[in-house]
């Protein structure tokens, strides 16, 4: 039996009783024939807070345009978004993992309070991409997410950049290797438009991850924020919902297993962000699917590192589009026998159906040959030890040194590290530790960036090895190790590190170790106590209390 395209907003609008909802309804400018038709709802993230979904308004018409010609009712609504490159480095960079949450939480009352019958999700900066991929899987309604698309690269000094450049320039610039002039004409520079950071950071690295994953149409993330093809890719989400509905295609027939490995494959590949580990252990556990850390190690290790992508490397996700993108990246994963490529996606076809359709441009530098990798493995690595004993994430795409051993450095916050690399008290061989940054313990878990940019600025990026309960930008690169589990706020083996310590961090053995007896550990632990919350009301508070360890995604349920 085919399916009631009204499945849900039936209940609704028909009827007599349903008058006062129709009345209402009527006010926002549905008219009669209007109420016989599907509601699909556009949960858009536009925001004027950042340049990531400064321009979803616009794509957000487009889509509505699709929704209409195909025979649908759209009705948009929004939700928050907290920018990561804006808030770095303060205390409101805190709020960004909640953000996920939220994002989550009020796609999710919005559609089920109104009866919904299919969603288009649009996301732009980090934490709205996965929240919103979240919220559709809870809601398992006919849907699919658009991403709104990468900044185009910033010129300076005859190179591109992006503001990957900038925050290492802080660095750089405090040094002494960089005048004010210098530092001001690349912050004039480095942001041209409308769009998503530009490298392979966490944004793009979801965009592509989700492409791979199904639950957005391959192709269509990948066109720039401002190239004219996004909006005709808008207006065909918007008619492909309609077939989405009509087929009754749903997100967790989409999201299985084999198609989370397919999109944690596609992190390894492109060098992405270390938060798609904790991305996709928080969309596995919305929808039931077991997935763990370890996993990524696993995957990573059967993966070769085939674009050459920021951070690590010299190309723009602007850059891969033009190469050939997401298509082309699939397509030399499933020629070499490393996806499963049966897997189905929103647009009706397999992941080796979507592939299949790719186009190399010629004479491309940007993507390399299986045959040929940059690196053999993919760019992630799960480490494991007595400072990490439900693991840690390390980003190795560009790393050329793989063991590290020096004295500690503890900082309580990522203020106090920041301070320090700039005053040039951090030096050659240590081992930066800020803990009680992690999910409960900041709360909020916030991205380092400022700090491991400072390092890099600073020429100390081959040197100086850093670990955190807190994250990672996904412009972060270097020896870093961090979502270190358990975090400091709950006792974990960071908590009894302390200044002068000797740590290891070995690579090739995915060890992250203390050189410290485990009685001597143990008595360290026995001694400490828990600092007082951060925060004793409002949301941070209440996501302090409710928050999972990072090994375990970081979920709130």
């Amino acid at each position: 039996m085919a399916l009631d395209l009204k499945h849900k907003s039936r209940d609704l609008t028909e009827g007599p009783g349903r008058a006062p909802a129709r009345a209402m309804l009527r006010a926002v400018g549905l008219r009669d024939e209007d109420f016989s038709k599907p509601l699909v709802a556009v949960a858009n993230t536009w925001s004027e807070i950042t340049p990531c979904n400064y321009h979803l308004r616009e794509i957000a018409q487009k889509v509505k345009e699709g929704i209409r010609e195909a025979g649908g009712v759209p009705i948009e609504f929004n939700t928050v978004v907290v920018s990561d490159g804006i808030s770095m480095g303060t205390e409101g960079m805190k709020t960004s993992l909640i953000s996920r949450e939220v994002v989550a939480d009020s796609i999710e009352l919005v559609v089920r309070g109104h009866l919904f019958d299919a969603v288009v999700a649009l996301s732009g900066c980090d934490k709205t991409i996965p929240g919103t991929v979240m919220a559709l899987a809870r809601l398992n309604l006919p849907s699919l997410m658009l991403y709104g698309g990468s900044i185009m690269p910033g010129k300076f000094q005859g190179r591109d950049v992006s503001i990957q450049e900038v925050f290492e320039a802080v660095g750089a610039h405090a040094r002494g290797k960089m005048s004010d002039a210098e530092l001001h004409d690349l912050e004039i520079h480095a942001c041209p438009g409308a769009g998503s950071c530009g490298g392979q950071f966490t944004a793009n690295t979801m965009s592509i991850a989700f492409e791979f994953l199904g639950i957005s149409p391959m192709g269509f993330n990948g066109v720039p924020a401002l190239d004219p093809k996004k909006e005709s890719v808008s207006t065909q989400c918007g008619h492909l919902i309609i077939d989405l509905l009509k087929r009754d295609l749903r997100p967790k027939q989409i999201i299985t297993r084999d198609a989370l490995e397919n999109a944690i494959a596609a992190v390894a590949s492109t060098g992405g962000s270390t938060n798609a580990v904790l991305h996709f252990l928080a969309l596995a556990h919305e929808i039931g699917v077991e997935l763990n850390m370890d996993d990524f190690d696993t995957i990573n290790q059967r993966i070769p590192l085939i674009a050459d992508l920021k951070p690590s490397g010299r190309y723009m996700a602007a850059d891969l589009y033009q190469a050939g993108g997401t298509r082309l990246v699939a397509k030399r994963l499933i020629d070499a026998g490393l996806l499963k490529g049966e897997c189905i996606t929103v647009t009706g076809r397999t992941l080796k159906e979507e592939a299949e359709t790719a186009s190399e441009t010629s004479g491309q530098q940007v993507l390399y040959r299986v045959e040929e990798p940059i690196k053999t493995t993919g760019g992630l690595v799960i480490l494991h030890g007595n400072l990490a004993p439900e693991g840690c994430v390390v980003k190795v795409a560009g790393n050329k040194k793989l063991t590290h051993t020096g004295p500690a450095k503890v900082f309580e916050c990522e203020e106090d590290a920041f301070a320090a690399v700039q005053k040039g008290d951090v030096v050659d061989g240590d081992v930066v530790v800020i803990r009680y940054e992690g999910p409960q313990g900041g709360p909020g878990m916030r991205e380092m960036l400022g700090v491991t940019s400072a390092i890099v600025g600073a020429g100390l990026g081959e040197t100086v090895a850093l670990l955190t309960d807190g994250r990672f930008s996904g412009a972060t690169h270097g020896l870093m190790a961090g979502h270190v589990a358990p975090e400091a706020s709950k006792g974990g083996p960071i908590a009894a590190v302390r200044t002068g310590d000797r740590i290891t961090m070995d690579i090739p053995s995915r060890r992250l170790d203390l050189d410290i007896t485990q009685e001597e550990m143990n008595t360290r632990l026995q001694q400490w106590t828990a600092p007082p919350p951060n925060y004793t009301s409002g949301v941070l508070a209440k996501y302090a209390k409710t928050v999972s360890s990072a090994s375990k995604g970081a979920v709130t349920w």
